[in-house]
C-alpha cells in the first residue's frame, strides 16, 4: 500500500515545505514545522483554466464605489461595539479567541438576543447539541424567532444550512471543530482550518453575511492553527480573564475597520456577561487602606482613560540572587525601572527579591505606568504608604528623569472624577496642566522629587 503523499507547514506563517527543517525559510521562526497530509488536488482541465481565467469580473474606479449606506450594525454590546470600532461591520469575518471556559460562546450567545430583533441569526456548534444550546439560552435569558441553531460539524452541511435559511449573521462554535469532507486530514488540523476558514471568508464576501468564528488558543496563548488563520479574517478578537477573577477583558489583535488600542470590560455572573461601564472603578474596588507597596495609575485604552492599580512587594534575599517576579507588568521594563531606583533614587533594591502585580488582570504596556511602579517599589522598600488619594502619571528615563506623557488631561479629568486628592505628573515646561477643581497636581522632574513628594522621604 502506498504512504499518502505529506507536507511539511509552518504553523507561524502558513508556508509549505516537502520536507521538516529547524527554521521557517518563510517567515524565521523555528520549531513551527509540523507534518500534515496533502490534500487532494482537484482535477482541471486546460479549458476549465481558460473559462476561470475569463470570467465576468468588472472592475470600477473607486470615485464610483457608494459609501453613504451605513454598513455597520450595533451588537446589542456597548463594549463590543466599542472593541469592533463602532459596531460590526456587514459581510465581516471576526475570529473571537480565548482560553477554555472563558465565555466565548457566553458572549457570543448572549449578543443573538439583541441581533435576532432586527435580524435572522444562525448559531453553528459542534461542541454542543441543541438541547445543550436551549439550555444555556434560558440561562441567559436569550431567545426568538428569528435565532435559528444548527448543531453540525460537516462544512457542507453549514452552507447548505445558510443557502437555504439565508441569515443575515451567522455564529460558529468553533472552527476547529469544522471539517471539509473532501479532504482527508482530520477536524482542526492545519489544512481544515484554513480551508474551512477560506469558505467562510467567501460565504461572507459573497453574501454580504456577518460571521463571527470562535477559535481555540493553544498553550502559548495565540489561537490554534497556522498563524495565517488570523491574516485571513477582519478582525481578531481576544477574550482574555484570569481563572479566578470574574473580570474578563476584550481585546483587539487585529481590526480592518477601526483602531486595535480599545478594550472591551466585562463581569462574569451567574446570569452571564455583565458590560463594565465604568471599568476604573471596579479594578480598584477592594483596594486595602495604609498598605505600603500600592499605587495607582492612569493608562489610555483606546480612548478610555483607565486607572489601574500597581502593587510592589520587596524583601530581602534569601540567597545570593535575588528574584525578579512580574505579572501584568513587562519584565524588562520592570527590571530598568529597578535598577534606576537604585542609582538614581538611592534605594538599595538589587538585595532584595522584587515581586509586581496588576490588579485586575490587566496588562500595562504603556511607558505612562512608570512613575506608578517606581512609587509603589519605593513604598515597599521604606515600608511606608502612599495616601490613599493619591496617583501617579509620568514615563521614567534611565536618568531618572520623568517625561512628559500623552492625553494628561484627560488623564486627569479621570483621576479627579473618581475622586483622588493629588496626582503627581512629570514637570512641563512652559505648559501648564489644566486646572481640574479639587485636584492638587505635584509636578517633578525626577523620580526623587516624586519619591519626596509622595513619600515625604
Amino acid at each position: 500500500m502506498a504512504k499518502a503523499k505529506t507536507v511539511f507547514y509552518c504553523t507561524e506563517c502558513g508556508n509549505e515545505t516537502p520536507k521538516w527543517a529547524g527554521k521557517c525559510m518563510a517567515c524565521g521562526a523555528w520549531n513551527t514545522i509540523v507534518e500534515q497530509e496533502a490534500a487532494p488536488k482537484a482535477k482541471s482541465g486546460r479549458s476549465t483554466g481558460i473559462r476561470s481565467a475569463f470570467h465576468s469580473v468588472k472592475p470600477v474606479t473607486l470615485s464610483e464605489i457608494d459609501t453613504a449606506e451605513e454598513i455597520r450594525f450595533h451588537t446589542g454590546m456597548g463594549e463590543l461595539d466599542r472593541v469592533l470600532g463602532g459596531g460590526a461591520v456587514k459581510g465581516s469575518l471576526v475570529l473571537v479567541g480565548g482560553a477554555p471556559g472563558v465565555g466565548k460562546s457566553t458572549l457570543m450567545l448572549q449578543i443573538c438576543g439583541s441581533l435576532c430583533e432586527k435580524n435572522r441569526v444562525l448559531y453553528v456548534s459542534g461542541e454542543e447539541s441543541t438541547r445543550q444550546l436551549k439550555l444555556r439560552a434560558q440561562r441567559l435569558g436569550v431567545g426568538g424567532d428569528h435565532l435559528l441553531v444548527l448543531s453540525e460539524t460537516a462544512l457542507e452541511d453549514v452552507l447548505q444550512a445558510v443557502s437555504g435559511e439565508e441569515p443575515d449573521i451567522l455564529i460558529v462554535d468553533s472552527i476547529q471543530t469544522l471539517y471539509n469532507g473532501a479532504l482527508d486530514s482530520p477536524p482542526g488540523s492545519i489544512g481544515q482550518v484554513k480551508d474551512c476558514t477560506m469558505a467562510l471568508m467567501q460565504l461572507a464576501k459573497g453574501r454580504n453575511v456577518t460571521v463571527f468564528v470562535i477559535g481555540h488558543v493553544n498553550k502559548e496563548g495565540s489561537i490554534a492553527g497556522p498563524k495565517v488563520l488570523e491574516h485571513m479574517v477582519d478582525c481578531v478578537l481576544y477574550f482574555e480573564g484570569e481563572q479566578h477573577s470574574t473580570c474578563r477583558i476584550l481585546r483587539a489583535a487585529k481590526n480592518r475597520f477601526g483602531a486595535t488600542n480599545e478594550i472591551g470590560v466585562f463581569e462574569m455572573l451567574d446570569a452571564g456577561l455583565e458590560e463594565v461601564e465604568n471599568p476604573s472603578q471596579m479594578l480598584l474596588s477592594g483596594r486595602p487602606d495604609g498598605a505600603p507597596g500600592t499605587c495607582v495609575t492612569c493608562v489610555m485604552e483606546g480612548v478610555r482613560p483607565v486607572l489601574a492599580e500597581i502593587q510592589a512587594l520587596l524583601a530581602p534575599a534569601s540567597y545570593g540572587n535575588a528574584r525578579r517576579s512580574s505579572n501584568g507588568f513587562d519584565f524588562g521594563r520592570a527590571a530598568m525601572l529597578l535598577a534606576v531606583l537604585e542609582k538614581r533614587g538611592g534605594l538599595k533594591v538589587s538585595a532584595c527579591d522584587a515581586y509586581m502585580n496588576i490588579i485586575g488582570g490587566l496588562t500595562l504596556d504603556e511607558p505612562a505606568a512608570d512613575l506608578a511602579a517606581v512609587l509603589a517599589l519605593a513604598s515597599s522598600y521604606l515600608d511606608k504608604p502612599i495616601a490613599a488619594d493619591l496617583a501617579a502619571i509620568g514615563e521614567v528615563g534611565l536618568t531618572g528623569e520623568l517625561r512628559a506623557v500623552n492625553n494628561l488631561d484627560q488623564r486627569l479629568s479621570e483621576v479627579c472624577r473618581l475622586g483622588f486628592k493629588t496626582c503627581v505628573v512629570p514637570l512641563r515646561k512652559g505648559k501648564p496642566s489644566a486646572p481640574h477643581e479639587g485636584l492638587r497636581i505635584v509636578e517633578a522632574s525626577n523620580i526623587g522629587e516624586a519619591i519626596r513628594a509622595a513619600l515625604g522621604k
